[in-house]
């Protein structure tokens, strides 16, 4: 782990001891011991043939006769002259000889034939690419790469792998991965894979060999932007002293990917003043799988006209959207972030058959505090919760020491009022657990949960898991957003404000003329005039009036707009 250099699994291993030349591994001197084994084997059955000719049979011969019966015996091309043979000790020898050379030959299959076979068949992935340009160069094959080239397929960007496990490099190729066989950390090799017509080099092995990747592509001169993943943080500096132009740490961007699912990135801006009223309320609800909603597109469920209520933006598999199209499909785990008069959003309760969740101060309770965990606790930092972290070693940030997988660790946590628990551990069946019995304690409780796995997300979400992220899919997300800064991928850092303007030049429109929404990315929850908040209006009719203030919804980048756009 870290910066550890492990040997790969996925090849021959050479040791190395002192100056010693290197160990020849096992495979490649099987057919030299072969050899050996039929050399031996045929001078002893050689020698005992020719012995018990004399001393059973009676009838001595030169040892080169004999030699030439035990090797007619093993090819199972005949027996010479000798035979018939008259005592049972040279019937039963004459018949071990025969099943020796039966045993032989199969073993010569197994060892010569069976690998030369393997090797006639199997694929093999080419040694480099010439049509292709400004394409992506990654070093190493791994789950996280996976999806970082899932997104590549998805925006129409060429790849290529470079792989220096011949087998694997393979394997790669037949399955329609563009991959070439060769050594990432080889000038040579990077320039076989067009390195020189690359945007960026993602080196995804371990720490220590991301480095040397890192310096050998900086060695081929080339403008290629480089970018390294790393497991310790600590490490991140030696990258960027070897070239990288980008280090990224997995495990603290899915931290802080985690901390964004938590119901509390939803801020008000209280120097602004904003104050909508007693009757009003800004939620979050999410989508049960047995509701109203579930399955119907935003248009289809007609929120505003049923409920009266404005829905601000939505959290789809984790991405935030303000606005919402009228084709997305509210399906279950949907979150749906609204505001409106009580009556209306209880309304709306019950239509998702989902407990609501008030925006305030809340617990939440954090088990697992490593990077992914650290990430999350300075992620919420600034949110105004209650954190209380839990993880099975002291440390000046841990509130409770204790196993997440332990009720009374978690009660001491206090789950028992918590809104939310983000499970944070290294190992995903320690994780799983935990969520089962979080689950127990409280069922109201919102849980996020880290998987290191891809295929223990579901498992997760069995175990009750509101919201499962995997390490792959944030690190191959954030790859792409990487490379392509001009390409929002996922937000890290989005939150929602409700601030109060002046409505500036939204004086004589409606909201509707003025295409807030679609403009600006908030959404109009109420307006002040004449010392009265008004919630409850028509989009489509309503016209601001001097003096009138909007309070709005929206992200920070979209509040920003709004006064860009509108502002006196």
């Amino acid at each position: 782990m870290g910066g550890q250099r492990t040997p790969r699994d996925d090849g021959p291993r050479y040791n190395y001891r002192g100056g010693e030349r290197p160990v020849m591994p096992f495979r490649t001197r099987r057919p030299a011991y072969y050899l050996g084994l039929v050399v031996v084997t045929t001078l002893c059955f050689t020698l005992v043939y020719n012995t018990g000719m004399a001393v059973w049979e009676g009838r001595p011969q030169p040892l080169y006769q004999s030699l030439e019966v035990v090797v007619q015996s093993f090819t199972t091309t005949g027996y010479g002259e000798d035979a018939p043979w008259g005592t049972p000790q040279m019937n039963a020898l004459v018949i071990t000889m025969q099943l020796t050379g039966i045993g032989l030959i199969l073993t010569a299959v197994d060892v010569f034939a069976v690998p030369w076979l393997r090797d006639a068949l199997s694929p093999t992935a080419p040694d480099s690419v010439t049509d292709l340009a400004e394409h992506v160069i990654i070093c190493a094959h791994t789950p996280r790469t996976d999806a970082f080239i899932t997104e590549l397929d998805a925006r129409g960007r060429p790849y290529v792998l470079v792989e220096a496990d011949s087998d694997r490099a393979g394997n790669l190729h037949e399955s329609g991965y563009r991959v070439v066989h060769g050594d990432p950390e080889s000038t040579d090799d990077l320039r076989a894979a067009g390195v020189d017509s690359a945007i960026a080099i993602v080196a995804d092995a371990d720490d220590d060999t991301n480095a040397s990747i890192a310096l050998a592509a900086r060695d081929t001169d080339s403008n290629a932007r480089v970018i390294t993943l790393v497991e310790d943080a600590s490490l991140a500096r030696y990258h960027r002293a070897a070239g990288a132009d980008d280090v990224l740490s997995p495990r603290q961007l899915l931290g802080s990917s985690l901390a964004q699912q938590v119901p509390t990135t939803v801020t008000t801006d209280v120097d602004s003043g904003v104050e909508v009223g007693d009757d009003f309320e800004l939620v979050e609800l999410t989508v049960a799988a047995d509701s109203d909603l579930h399955g119907r597109t935003f248009g289809e469920a007609r929120l505003r006209e049923r409920f009266g209520v404005n829905v601000i933006g939505a959290w789809f598999d984790g991405d935030f959207q303000t606005p919402i199209n009228a084709a997305d499909e509210l399906v279950a785990r949907t979150r749906l972030l609204v505001s409106g008069e009580s009556r209306q959003v209880e309304a709306l309760q019950e239509a998702t058959v989902s407990t609501v969740r008030r925006f305030g101060p809340q617990r939440i309770v954090l088990a697992g505090y490593g990077d992914s965990g650290q990430a999350v606790a300075d992620a919420l930092a600034s949110s105004g919760t209650e954190l209380c972290v839990l993880d099975v070693e002291e440390g000046e940030a841990v509130d409770v020491v204790g196993d997440a997988r332990d009720p009374e660790a978690l009660d001491a946590a206090g789950i028992g009022n918590a809104s939310a628990l983000v499970v944070a551990v290294g190992d995903d069946t320690t994780a799983i657990f935990a969520t089962l019995i979080a689950r127990e304690l409280n069922p109201d409780l919102y849980i996020v949960v880290r998987a290191n796995e891809e295929d223990d997300v579901q498992k997760l979400y069995r175990a009750g898991g509101d919201y499962v992220q995997s390490l792959a899919t944030v690190s191959g997300r954030m790859l792409a957003s990487t490379v392509f800064e001009d390409e929002e991928v996922l937000a890290y850092d989005k939150q929602v404000s409700v601030v109060r303007l002046p409505a500036g030049d939204l004086v004589g429109s409606t909201i509707v003329d003025e295409k807030v929404r679609s403009e600006t990315g908030c959404t109009v929850v109420a307006v002040v005039r004449d010392g009265k908040t008004v919630v409850d209006f028509d989009p489509l009719t309503f016209t601001f009036e001097d003096g009138d203030e909007v309070v709005i919804a929206g992200t920070d980048e979209a509040t920003t707009q709004f006064e860009r756009q509108f502002g006196a």
